[in-house]
């Protein structure tokens, strides 16, 4: 598989291929997540594996794990990871998450996990695809709700779990959170143009937490003359 090196800024290259790339929605996503510098994170269905290391690149989180299922993907983050020199800090998991076990991860352990979800249904949409895509875009190999039943296994008392969906998607969201023990506490709307409907929802629920969730100022990407607002060019960072 013929990958190339995407610039993330910072120093920092991310592989890419045609199976296996990223889009402004795992951008969006890490950026909506804020890990510290301190916080031991995990991504599941990492893909390329942009989110962990736009996490890198900033100098955040203590450790971060991308659990993917696609073989060739792992072979992309891990030369990545080589690349990059983050072996010491980053850790590539090529399993199902939705049977993670005490033998691939430490379960209970993670302050944080992330999620950009495949968003359609199977069956739903343009089907013929490579295998790559159906899995990255098609609920086929995992539902939402084998997400939160995953995050619920890895995250402390405390911990959090960030993902982003589509704007129609927001109920089963909630719902599968809360029904897993996540309850809800932060929802920010993606929108590309000021005066248009959202294009993304991300969710922010914490395990364990009491209910109250806050509705964010929506994340508007380009103002009217098509140049980018201040709060894009703050979620690109050094990735501009």
């Amino acid at each position: 598989m013929e990958t190339q090196l995407e610039n993330l800024g910072n120093n920092t290259f991310l592989c890419v291929s045609k199976d296996h790339t990223f889009g402004t929605d795992a951008i969006a996503l890490a950026h909506f997540s804020a890990p510290k510098r301190n916080t031991v994170a995990c991504d599941l269905g990492s893909g390329c594996g942009i989110i962990p290391m736009l996490f890198c690149r900033d100098g955040l989180c203590k450790s971060v794990t991308a659990v993917e299922i696609q073989k060739n993907a792992c072979e992309q983050i891990e030369k990545a990871v080589e690349i990059n020199g983050f072996s010491h800090k980053f850790n590539v998991v090529n399993h199902d998450l939705r049977t993670l076990s005490e033998n691939e991860l430490p379960l209970y352990s993670f302050d944080l996990v992330t999620m950009n979800p495949p968003y359609k249904a199977p069956g739903a949409g343009i089907t013929n695809l490579t295998e790559s895509a159906l899995i990255a875009r098609h609920e086929v190999m995992c539902i939402f709700d084998d997400v939160t039943k995953a995050a619920a296994k890895l995250l402390k008392f405390g911990g959090r779990l960030c993902v982003c969906h589509r704007p129609e998607r927001l109920t089963d969201v909630i719902c599968s959170m809360r029904e897993n023990g996540i309850e809800p506490k932060r929802i920010r709307y993606l929108v590309h143009t000021v005066g248009k409907s959202a294009n993304l929802i991300m969710v922010e629920g914490k395990k364990g937490a009491s209910s109250g969730v806050v509705i964010e100022p929506d994340m508007i990407l380009r103002n009217d003359d098509g140049t980018y607002t201040e709060m894009a060019l703050s979620m690109y960072g050094a990735y501009r």
